[in-house]
């Protein structure tokens, strides 16, 4: 991981979501780069607690007049966007939600920020603007076919953040993550999502509580037979959006950058990591795959080293178990 250089000027940063779980890992990094992070947040998902390095501002992403008043009176110099909704399932049961929540509320922000001058803008992004690969690892230039409205609301975003670059003078950034886990190595914010979906820490779960845990199909064409994925730390996904702010202070236009490590783990493979972490049994269930889910889904993350010198140094298995169990324990006792 490129190191970061500490800003001595404290300028403002407002983050959209910024009391999510990658939101928050992301003020933490912006505020040990010497950056002010104004979080803006309905609190609908996040939390108010995992606000903890600059000051809290409520709204709706979709509230234009609200945003343009936050902007006004922080004076940001950039904007980093995470408030959108990510369930695949939830998007695929009620498409519209997330059509005004991740697309109107997305535009609400862009004109926000031409009105109030603000003109520089990491987006988080997805691997799900790919929908199944046609071959891994993938590039930033393979077929965008998404097969959730989730992810069709991020092409879609990425779509129009490639026409206002040009158009309006707009530096931006999308930065399409892979598989976020981990916690905060130093315990502060971790993974607090309701409800829960995200494989490890519903293995972690299951290790504490003694439950089990189901994995959708176990004859997929991997060695094992379950699923791979590309599992990128929490930790250096914040890192990533430093160092990509940093690269639209140098220069304008579009990019998009993938955020993984170039390999996978399979579910198998996790539950067994998590065996061996918590030194407890986790009971294993098969259920049937679930439609659309990939075999092989890794990133090509060659990208974001060269544009922006990003290696991922948290994001090995036993680093991404071990820090999200220290906080299973500590949020929820031991």
């Amino acid at each position: 991981m490129a190191s970061i250089e500490r800003q001595a000027s404290g300028e403002r940063v407002l983050v959209t979501g910024g009391a999510g779980y990658i939101g928050a890992h992301a003020c933490k990094a912006l505020a040990a780069a010497g950056y002010v992070p104004v979080v803006y947040d309905n609190l609908s998902r996040g939390r108010a607690r995992a606000v903890k390095w600059g000051p809290l501002e409520e709204g709706d992403i979709q509230d234009g007049p609200r945003l343009a008043d936050v902007l006004r009176r922080h004076a940001p110099v950039a904007v980093m966007h995470f408030a959108a909704l990510t369930y695949v399932a939830e998007s695929v049961e009620d498409p519209g939600l997330y059509y005004r929540n991740n697309v109107t509320g997305a535009l609400a922000l862009l004109d926000a920020m031409r009105a109030e001058g603000v003109a520089r803008l990491v987006f988080s992004s997805s691997c799900a603007t790919y929908g199944i690969p046609e071959k891994t690892p993938i590039a930033e230039d393979a077929p965008q076919n998404p097969i959730s409205p989730y992810g069709q609301t991020k092409l879609i975003i990425e779509l129009a953040l490639r026409d206002y670059a040009p158009a309006y003078g707009l530096a931006a950034a999308a930065l399409r993550y892979f598989n976020a886990a981990g916690a905060d190595p130093d315990g502060e914010i971790g993974e607090d999502h309701d409800p829960e979906t995200h494989l490890i820490p519903l293995v972690l779960e299951a290790a504490k509580k003694g439950g089990a845990i189901t994995v959708n199909g176990d004859d997929y064409p991997t060695p094992d037979g379950a699923c791979v994925r590309d599992y990128i730390h929490v930790t250096d996904l914040a890192e990533a959006h430093v160092l990509a702010l940093r690269a639209l202070e140098r220069g304008g236009g579009f990019r998009a950058l993938n955020l993984g490590v170039g390999h996978g783990v399979s579910v198998m493979e996790i539950i067994e990591a998590a065996r061996r972490r918590t030194g407890r049994p986790i009971e294993v269930r098969v259920g049937p795959r679930r439609p659309g889910d990939p075999p092989v889904l890794t990133a090509d993350p060659g990208r974001a080293a060269a544009e922006l010198g990003w290696r991922p140094q948290l994001s090995d298995v036993d680093t991404l178990i071990d820090t999200a169990w220290r906080w299973l324990q500590a949020r929820e006792g031991a």
